[in-house]
């Protein structure tokens, strides 16, 4: 899957956030344009947040098994 402006990867959506708290710390911005970061900075943690789960999701344990690696779930309470 190709990331796009629209549709960054995981990293380079913590690198917008981070940026967008920076100036929100700053405290320069105008109210408008605060919520409008806000509103991005939410949109970007949810995002964020969704891709850690599927990722999590696919996470395997390796557990050594009989001198050998064997692949296993993770525990059903550790799942998203």
């Amino acid at each position: 899957m190709t990331e796009t402006k629209e549709n960054p990867n995981f990293e380079q959506s913590l690198v917008r956030l981070e940026q967008l708290v920076r100036e929100m710390e700053g405290g320069q911005l105008s109210l408008e344009k605060m919520m409008a970061h806000f509103e991005e900075g939410m949109a970007l943690v949810k995002s964020c947040g969704d891709k850690l789960n599927e990722v999590e999701a696919k996470i395997e344990m390796l557990v050594q098994k009989g001198g050998k690696l064997v692949s296993q779930p993770l525990p059903e309470s550790e799942q998203p």
